[in-house]
């Protein structure tokens, strides 16, 4: 809507403060700096004079991701609105992003840890300049710290704002609707979502060049606000409600696992069944094998097909008190589980048609799966009723399934790939895709009708199979692989250390940034969080120790030599292997090695699944770290190890998640038959348009030498 403008007062500086009347609407009302924070509104800055400090005190100023480049600009100032009979004032943000480069630069202004539980709404009026030109479209942002105290990582929500006209208009942002703000590995922030909006640090107005469809002009900003609407709307926590009963009488407890296990094929009896292992290491890898497929053999519900995400066995007995039995699983779970049919096959647990079999039923439920309308399945189902428990797409866990299926149809090509190419057909992996950032996004919130707020940016993450993928198909291009970061710039002082030779490169055609980060002589390019799972689990699929044998290869067998090191050596472990898992105290937690992540997760607990990856790394340590585990621990049950156990105390999670015991039995697999799994993934023609990617990068050449020889 139009906004109107009044006279500041002779004697104080005016302020706008917007109230909400009862019918909901935003009423104009003058008042003085000393009512700017009120129950239904906290102004922000409303431009009335040359202070470039806000009402909350805070800084502001505009802002260049490079200033040394002087082809592009950004600059603001205030200026009277309205003519002098009514000199009330905006801020008018003049920039010039018009170049070849991609280019972001804006304004900002420091909220200063500000807490707007108390709202609901960022509001602010807008409008662009008619005379200089303008973009139609620009982002918004809100930053706060991840952690208050370290004040190292910024979380980041964000709003676009689209179809800027020359007259005023108020946008309603919902701070639901900024979904960079949930830190949902924090179990706090789902006991109680409003911690969001906490701490706020910095508002930002963000003109990027390659989202501005004028790439100079000016915008003006008024009124920037928290407001109180009493409608919140949708958030990243509600869930699709369905019909349907699993049971006919409400059970609860040891009741309702009960009712459970019935609809599997099988249970373990005992938690901790005597055991004793093969001494030739061969044998003992199969062993685990074996006894780990039995969870892919049995807690499968017979109805639908689908592996259960989770189970914990009680502390009396598998099914007694404590014990619990999660009836849902996840994409990646269905795919991982496709590729487990495979092994077991491979392994000669099943017979070829028993195999085919299985995983035709698998694909059958698969097919008629409730599906977003970008063609890919919702994160979560029951696997009871086989109803979407969420409204999210991720892109990660869809890659997974696409890469199960991939493995599935040229494993047995003439039996399933019809009905293989059937499913992937339906996807297109650019949903997924920020043009503008050149990264894929999170996933999709279909409640919210937005994509998440954060990106996969870190190259060395489980996140590439999906980029792999998505570029072989010929989806995203090929230049999306050159913008994921192997090294952060050294002004992101947030890292754990400066990267060395971080210097610009070029490859296939493309530009990008290499770098390395080195501990005790060691030179590797860094994951997120210094876990085994990051590093490793796309190998499970890729064969990056043979295409890129310079590259990605090479930075695995350093990642799990300082993996090893560093458990041993520096925090002085007896065994070693961190990775996300459950955490035995209980819940479920990030864990890795600090010096291997470029942010870093703690350390505490060890994880079988992270060794067994390791093992075509450092087969005689690995083996060797398993014998450990299962001698010093009570860490062994009747579906192979369970979950994690607390170095500290020894005390044990007695749970297997799918996605754990999957990559238990997929490495066991590609180690014990010679790359099984892969070699059916590199089968497929996905692979032809995004294999150079593999085999020509090189991480720890002297580029920088090379270019001056």
């Amino acid at each position: 809507m139009l906004l109107g403008f009044l006279p500041p007062s002779s004697a104080e500086r005016a302020v706008k403060v917007y109230q909400v009347g009862a019918d909901g609407a935003l009423a104009l009302k003058e008042t003085s700096s000393r009512n700017v924070i009120t129950d239904t509104e906290a102004l922000i800055d409303d431009f009335e004079d040359e202070d470039p400090k806000n009402y909350l005190g805070g800084e502001s100023g505009s802002w260049n991701m490079d200033p040394y480049d002087e082809a592009y600009s950004v600059k603001e100032e205030i200026v009277e609105e309205g003519g002098s009979e009514n000199p009330n004032r905006a801020l008018k943000i003049t920039y010039d992003v018009d170049g070849p480069g991609a280019v972001e630069l804006g304004y900002w202004s420091r909220l200063m840890d500000f807490d707007a539980t108390n709202y609901d709404h960022l509001v602010l009026d807008v409008r662009g300049n008619e005379a200089e030109g303008f973009s139609s479209t620009f982002m918004i942002e809100l930053k706060k710290y991840k952690d208050p105290q370290e004040r190292v990582h910024h979380l980041t929500g964000t709003a676009i704002v689209k179809n800027l006209t020359s007259e005023w208009q108020t946008i309603q942002i919902p701070f639901n609707s900024m979904t960079g703000l949930f830190d949902k590995a924090n179990p706090k922030v789902w006991e109680n979502p409003l911690l969001s909006r906490t701490h706020l640090h910095e508002f930002v107005i963000n003109l990027q060049s390659r989202r501005l469809d004028q790439k100079a002009g000016a915008i003006y900003i008024d009124n920037l606000r928290f407001v109180r609407t009493g409608d919140s709307g949708p958030s990243v926590f509600d869930r699709p409600q369905y019909e349907g009963l699993k049971t006919p009488v409400r059970l609860e407890g040891v009741e309702y696992m009960k009712f459970l296990v019935k609809r599997l094929g099988g249970f373990p009896e005992e938690v901790l069944p005597e055991k004793e292992f093969p001494a030739d290491d061969r044998q003992f890898l199969m062993t685990i094998a074996q006894d780990t497929w039995r969870f892919f053999d049995e807690v499968v519900d017979q109805e639908h097909h689908l592996p259960l995400d989770t189970i914990q066995l009680g502390e009396s007995g598998p099914i007694s008190e404590g014990g619990w039995i999660g009836d849902y699983t996840n994409v990646t779970n269905i795919g991982l589980y496709l590729a487990c049919l495979v092994s077991a096959y491979d392994f000669g647990f099943l017979s070829r048609e028993e195999a085919i079999a299985r995983i035709r039923l698998t694909l059958e439920t698969i097919d008629k799966m409730e599906r977003h309308e970008s063609g890919f399945l919702y994160n979560y189902y029951d696997t009871t009723l086989l109803k979407r428990t969420e409204y999210f797409v991720s892109l990660v866990d869809s890659g997974w399934l696409a890469a199960g299926i991939y493995v599935v149809k040229n494993a047995f090509p003439e039996e399933l790939a019809a009905l293989c190419d059937k499913i992937l057909a339906r996807q297109d992996f650019g949903f997924f895709y920020d043009p503008v950032r050149q990264l894929m996004t999170h996933g999709y919130y279909e409640n919210l009708g937005k994509h998440l707020d954060f990106h996969y940016g870190v190259f060395y993450s489980e996140a590439r199979l999906s980029s792999y993928i998505a570029i072989g198909r010929g989806e995203v291009p090929v230049e999306h692989w050159f913008h994921l970061y192997r090294t952060f710039p050294e002004d992101y002082a947030w890292t754990t250390q400066m990267p060395k030779d971080r210097d610009e490169r070029e490859l296939l055609g493309h530009r990008y940034f290499g770098g390395y980060y080195e501990w005790k002589g060691i030179q590797f390019v860094p994951s997120w969080g210094g876990s085994m799972f990051e590093a490793l689990m796309p190998t499970l699929m890729i064969d990056e120790a043979k295409y890129a044998p310079q590259g990605l290869g090479l930075n695995h067998a350093r990642h799990v030599e300082i993996q090893i090191k560093y458990a041993l050596e520096e925090l002085g472990y007896p065994v070693w292997g961190m990775s996300p898992s459950s955490v035995p105290e209980g819940g479920y937690s990030e864990y890795g090695v600090k010096v291997l992540g470029a942010l870093g997760y703690k350390p505490g607990v060890v994880t079988p699944h992270a060794v067994v990856l390791a093992l075509e790394y450092a087969p005689d340590k690995a083996i060797k770290n398993l014998r450990e585990l299962v001698t010093r621990y009570p860490i062994y049950g009747e579906y192979g190890f369970y979950d994690a156990v607390t170095v500290s105390t020894g005390k044990v999670a007695y749970k297997y998640l799918a996605l754990d015991q999957a990559m238990i039995l997929i490495a066991l697999n590609n180690y014990l038959n010679n790359g099984a799994i892969r070699r059916r993934f590199h089968q497929d023609p996905v692979n032809e348009k995004a294999l150079s990617l593999l085999t020509e990068e090189k991480f720890f050449e002297n580029h920088q030498e090379s270019r001056t020889q």
